[in-house]
Order: structure tokens, then C-alpha cells, then sequence
């Protein structure tokens, strides 16, 4: 047995820097002695009510420091972080609740638009075996906003401020990342304590991390989900880094808070950098930030190649572009820092990790830039799914991870991804990838986004329809785009439709919804 802790991140950090500030919201600002403290009698509250090493314990809170307190007071009790969706509803945090066997659940007030501790209240409350509900209010004195419910506040009161951390074993499992749910119900991928641990320490050999020169991280990715959860807060505390919340992601507030902090190290979803490049027509300087920003990356989805290009004009940094998902922990290849730039690459496997491609008899795909599906093997793949054997042995084989992905792979060994398998449209016979068409619409230039989808057609079996945000002032119609697309594109690729939509539906991390386009 190999002891390790995730909890350890937060603690060697306020053992070698008590008064270095570890987490910024608005004009609070705490350091990473003040987190541990809080932690400790998070800690605490959990042990005082029976909350055992291996039980599991939920939590519901967007970016705000209530999350890493919590966080890391549930590891440190031997526990298992369970973080859900602040979207959920009442029945889908009652699923979750039940699938996970939680025993606790901290769910933050939220508010009047997005009212989370009324959803988690009801979700709790049609849950057997989940015994205490903690609603996290804004302010410390807060009154609950629940009737009959404990605030986070009023449980802590006189919980000590000292806590020895429960030695875990390093396979133990630290947290159950619940995967989207886009073909039936969400599953709970388990990381152990080593998964996340070796994902967060990435930082130094990825993108030059070190403890004497910390960075300063914009946290706008959702720390419920495996990108932001290891790239911008465990990644940074593993390197005595700053964490900069920002609750909602808008590209005004965004590029304010990159002025405003000094930030030095940037991680979003593709969106999120179409919304700050679209955010610099309205007339923000960007000398300042480009004086600051040291690291840039991108993961969640595929980059546009004409995103990229754009951003590294505009903000003078090439975007480092990463990949990988919930059951890897969830990085897993990265371009490199220092390299040249290749747009539409994700790089190449991190260290301790290997990739390669695969067909559906999980048989290898030999040859430069034939297409497979990704694998995984390495420090960062997953133990499974919870109490899910059966799904867990259709996706691991022999340490091996098969991702859904599609991709190719160029003669140096750098990864392309293609689509993911269930995205990709069967028109007349012939495979058709969204990603590429994508691409290439972005190339018009009145076209700000899009999204290519198959819609069911009669003589071919599926039809390729693009749904398309203009650029502002343009006034594009849609026998021009699909004029255009013919002469760009292959006959059975150009879309035969288009749709033009101000928005796009979009997940709560940042990701294009495709399913609910039609």
C-alpha cells in the first residue's frame, strides 16, 4: 500500500507559503493557510457526523471558493468528492445522489435564476441513504434559505481548525466525475488520488509550472468538471499558483479580470476564445494582456483552426491545444510549450501516457493519417465506472481506455482529431466529419460560428445542415453560404441546408450542444 492523499496539493503548499494568496473572488482574497484552515473544519463537520474514509460525499457550487474548501475538507477526511452540475435539476440530482451512494451533500444557495440549493433540496429529499444536506449560502451569517436545512456556516460553528488528514491509499478513489450523459444515463468515472495527482503535476513538464515564479490562473472553466477542476485548481496548487474565480464566463468580465490580476496563465473551451476575440471588436486593448499571459490552452472540444490563428494574431500567444475527458483524468495529449504551432493538432501523449488508434476490434491503426479511434493507457486512466462492470469492460481493455474519438495521426507522431464517432453523418454511403466542414465555413468571412449536424433525409439517409451565427453586420443568405460551400467542398460534403441562429446551445462548460440542434 502506497499512501497519497489529493488533499496533500493544498497542504505542502500552506506548509511552504501560509500567507501566499491562494484564490481570488471579487475583493476576497485568501491564502493558502486560510483554504487549509477552512478545510480542516470541513473536515471536521464531515468526521463529527459519521462520514468515514470511502464514503462519498456530493457538491454542488460554481466557481467560488466554497468549492475548494470543501473540496479538499472532504478528501482530507478519507471521503469521495462527487461534483455535480450546477444545471441540474431536483430528479437529476436525485439520480446522481443514488448512483453515487452519497452519504453528504454541501449545495450551494444559488440564485434567483439559478436556484441550486432549492434543486438540491428536492433532490436530497428523494434520496435514501443520503443523510445530511449542507446548503452553502453567500454569506457566512447567512439564514438558510431552506426551511429545515443546515447551512454550511452554522455546521461549521465551533469545528476545530486542526485536522490530521486520512492516509489513503494512492488507488483509493478521490473522485466520481459523472460523464455527460449524451447517450443514456450519466455515468461516475472513478479517479483514484494517483489519477489526479499525476495530472495535476503536468503543470511543470507541460507548461514550464514553478513554485518560485507561481502563476496566476483565470478560472473560468467549471470546477465541477475534470478540465478546470485539474488544470485550474488542482494544477495551480500543486505549483503554489493563484486561482482567479470568475463564476459565469462573459468575455467582458473575462478580459477585465486578465487586466485587473495580472493573469499569467489561461485555460477555456473553444467558445470561450471566440467570445474574447469577439469581445476585442468593442475596442479593449490587449497590450497589457499580452504583456502577462504566459500559457494559453484550450481542451473540452476541437479548436477552429481559424480561432487559433486569430487569437495568436490578436493576443501574440500560440494556444497550447490539449485533450482528453473525464475517464483520463482528464489530460492526455498536449501540444508542446515552446514549440512551433500546429493549428488543429492536439499535440502529442503527456509524459507516462501512451495513444494510439483504433478500430472498432480494437485492432491498431497502422499508417500516418489514417483515421481510428483514440486509446489511452497510462497514469490517468480511470479504475471505471461505479458499479458499472459491464460499461467499465466495453470501453478498458488490458489498461487501454477507447474514447469514442476519432482521429488521425501525422508522420511525427501529433494527434488530429477527426470527430467523435457518434457525430459523425453517413450521407449516401459516404463518412462525412462535422469538424471539417466547420472548418471551413469559418473561413467565410461572414461567418462568426457554426455547427454541422446530420438530419434524417430520405434518399440519402442523412442530409448535412449547417446552423450558422453571422458575423455582426453581415446579411448572408442561405443559398449564397451553400453556393459557396459547393465550391469549396467535395459533392457529398457541402451542407445542403443552413440555419442562421443568434446562439448556439451550449453546455454548462462550453461545449456546442449538438443534440438539441435539428
Amino acid at each position: 500500500m502506497t499512501t497519497y492523499n489529493l488533499a496533500t496539493l493544498l497542504e505542502d503548499g500552506a506548509a511552504s507559503y501560509p500567507d501566499r494568496t491562494a484564490i481570488v473572488l471579487g475583493d476576497t482574497r485568501l491564502s493558502y493557510g486560510e483554504v487549509d484552515t477552512f478545510s480542516n473544519m470541513v473536515a471536521n463537520l464531515l468526521v463529527s457526523r459519521g462520514i468515514r474514509p470511502g464514503d462519498k460525499v456530493a457538491l454542488t457550487c460554481p466557481n467560488l471558493p466554497y468549492f475548494t474548501v470543501v473540496y479538499f475538507g472532504i478528501l482530507k477526511a478519507g471521503a469521495t468528492v462527487v461534483p455535480l452540475n450546477v444545471l441540474l435539476k431536483g430528479r437529476e440530482v436525485a439520480y446522481h445522489l443514488a448512483d453515487s451512494d452519497a452519504k453528504a451533500y454541501f449545495c450551494f444557495q444559488g440564485t434567483p435564476e439559478l436556484p441550486m440549493g432549492e434543486a438540491g433540496h428536492a433532490g436530497f429529499s428523494q434520496t435514501e441513504g443520503c443523510e445530511h444536506f449542507f446548503v452553502i449560502t453567500a454569506g457566512l451569517g447567512d439564514p438558510s434559505p431552506i426551511e429545515g436545512t443546515e447551512t454550511m456556516a452554522q455546521a461549521m460553528g465551533g469545528q476545530s481548525a486542526e485536522f490530521e488528514t486520512v492516509a489513503t491509499d494512492e488507488d483509493d478513489t478521490a473522485v466520481i466525475l459523472y460523464t455527460s450523459g449524451t447517450t443514456g444515463q450519466p455515468k461516475g468515472a472513478e479517479l483514484r488520488h494517483r489519477n489526479m495527482r499525476d495530472n495535476a503535476l503536468l503543470g511543470e513538464p507541460l507548461f514550464g509550472a514553478d513554485p518560485a515564479t507561481p502563476d496566476t490562473y483565470l478560472c473560468v472553466l467549471p470546477l465541477f468538471h475534470s478540465f478546470g477542476q485539474t488544470v485550474s485548481q488542482n494544477g495551480a496548487f500543486a505549483y503554489g499558483g493563484t486561482v482567479v474565480m470568475l463564476p459565469r464566463f462573459e468575455s467582458h468580465a473575462a478580459l477585465e479580470l486578465m487586466l485587473k490580476e495580472k493573469i499569467t496563465f489561461f485555460a477555456g473551451v473553444p467558445t470561450m476564445y471566440w467570445g474574447l476575440l469577439g469581445a476585442l471588436e468593442d475596442g479593449i486593448d490587449v497590450s497589457a494582456l499580452r504583456d502577462n499571459l504566459r500559457v494559453a490552452v484550450a481542451g473540452g472540444s476541437a479548436l477552429p483552426v481559424e480561432v487559433h490563428k486569430e487569437f495568436e494574431k490578436r493576443f501574440g500567444i500560440t494556444i497550447l491545444e490539449g485533450y482528453g475527458l473525464s475517464e483520463t483524468s482528464p489530460v492526455a495529449s498536449f501540444s508542446r510549450y515552446g514549440e512551433p504551432a500546429r493549428p488543429g493538432s492536439i499535440g502529442t501523449p503527456v509524459p507516462g501516457v501512451e495513444m494510439r488508434l483504433i478500430d472498432p476490434q480494437w485492432q491498431t491503426v497502422e499508417g500516418a493519417d489514417e483515421i481510428g479511434e483514440i486509446a489511452i493507457k497510462g497514469h490517468n486512466v480511470m479504475k471505471g465506472y461505479y458499479n458499472r462492470p459491464e460499461a467499465t469492460a466495453e470501453v478498458i481493455q488490458d489498461g487501454w481506455f477507447r474514447s469514442g474519438d476519432l482521429a488521425r495521426r501525422d508522420e511525427d507522431g501529433w494527434y488530429y482529431i477527426v470527430d467523435r464517432s457518434k457525430d459523425m453523418i453517413i450521407r449516401g454511403g459516404y463518412n462525412v466529419y462535422p469538424r471539417e466542414i466547420e472548418e471551413v465555413l469559418l473561413t467565410h468571412p461572414a461567418v462568426s460560428l457554426a455547427a454541422v449536424i446530420g438530419v434524417p433525409d430520405e434518399s440519402h439517409g442523412e442530409e448535412i445542415k449547417a446552423v450558422v451565427i453571422r458575423k455582426e453586420g453581415a446579411d448572408l443568405i442561405e443559398a449564397e453560404l451553400v453556393a459557396w460551400c459547393k465550391e469549396q467542398m467535395a459533392a457529398y460534403k457541402y451542407p445542403r441546408k443552413v440555419e442562421f441562429v443568434t446562439s448556439l446551445p451550449m453546455t454548462s462548460t462550453g461545449k456546442i450542444l449538438k443534440r438539441e440542434l435539428h
